[in-house]
């Protein structure tokens, strides 16, 4: 079955932030649904507008995510939404239902999907 997960996350503008912050969120993604990174398909990063130091997907070659798709695009700019923020959705195969997948969301990026950080 072919599933996406969402997770999001904030950073300083930095390369060592961006790539530290989304590593950080890749590896959680990866321990909260006991998956493997031969199962990632693909993932679609964005950021804020205020994140242009680097990349996020270079965090997920650094983990080894050499042969899943992996594209940047920035955020849409919206008044009051969160700033300095990377989103993330991963496409990948796996078994488990949909409604029990773990989005994981850290830092500041926790106020955006407050229903899902006890689940």
């Amino acid at each position: 079955m072919i599933r996406a997960i969402r997770g999001a996350t904030t950073a300083e503008n930095t390369k060592q932030s961006i790539v530290s912050a989304t590593k950080e969120l890749l590896q959680e993604i990866l321990q909260a649904n006991k998956l493997e990174i031969d199962q990632v398909i693909s993932i679609l990063f964005t950021a804020t507008p205020d994140l242009y130091a680097a990349y996020p997907a270079m965090a997920a070659r650094e983990l080894g995510m050499i042969h899943a798709s992996l594209m940047c695009a920035q955020e849409m700019r919206v008044l009051g939404s969160l700033p300095y923020c990377i989103r993330v959705q991963a496409t990948v195969e796996t078994k488990v239902k949909q409604k029990d997948l773990r989005h994981i969301y850290l830092k500041e990026a926790r106020a955006l999907r407050p229903d899902l950080i006890n689940k």
